[in-house]
């Protein structure tokens, strides 16, 4: 594993969480004024654990090359690694490093469960339009990281009560879908074509 590509990942999770976080627009859709410290910390942690998980979760994709599966894999496990050092470089005390160590698993676990249900219900919006083919499978497949981790960001942010906060989904689907391009382009060296399919898919979940 290259451990110059691992720290710019691990860098560009707290990065990109920080850039969401500090969207005025963003502070609005949360009420940030109105809320507590702890919560205001809660929701950044959420944020964190989002980039994370989509990683971890791309780098399980199917789709990805029997030669790089190895590679992939080497940086789902080393990653939360690589932060959970970052953040003992900080001096965050070991008991909350412990406590990261469990919300990252947790997390992972919650978004692979959650990845199948995503599926079967992709499936079933797509092919009430039209017969699901081979190209259409790949773009499902494609956007399920995505698409997992952002509507269960946006259900931990809002602690369960999304109903009538559509503006803060698409702005989190948006933020991450962003994040997810890049890594995807840069870590596979996936040709432009990536990034269209993926602006098509973030277009249907709005839908």
């Amino acid at each position: 594993m290259n451990k110059d590509l691992l720290r710019k990942l691990t860098e560009a999770v707290g990065a990109t969480a920080f850039k969401l976080f500090k969207n005025e627009r963003f502070r609005k859709l949360i009420f940030f004024d109105s809320i507590t410290q702890l919560e205001q910390d809660r929701i950044f942690n959420e944020l964190v654990l989002a980039v994370l998980t989509v990683i971890m979760l791309t780098c399980d994709a199917p789709d990805i090359p029997e030669e790089n599966k190895v590679f992939f894999q080497k940086i789902k496990d080393d990653l939360p690694k690589m932060y959970i050092s970052q953040l003992r470089s900080m001096s965050i005390e070991n008991k909350y490093l412990k406590q990261w160590i469990t919300l990252i698993n947790m997390r992972y676990q919650e978004y692979t469960d959650d990845k199948v249900k995503a599926r079967e219900a992709a499936m079933i919006v797509e092919s009430q339009d039209k017969d699901i083919d081979i190209k259409k499978l790949s773009e499902i497949q494609l956007m399920l990281p995505l698409q997992t981790v952002a509507i269960g960001c946006h259900h931990h942010i809002c602690r369960g009560k999304t109903d009538g906060r559509d503006d803060l989904f698409k702005m989190i689907i948006r933020w991450l879908g962003e994040f997810y391009v890049e890594f995807r382009v840069i870590v596979e060296g996936k040709e432009i074509s990536v990034l269209t399919r993926i602006k098509v898919g973030i277009r249907r979940l709005f839908r």
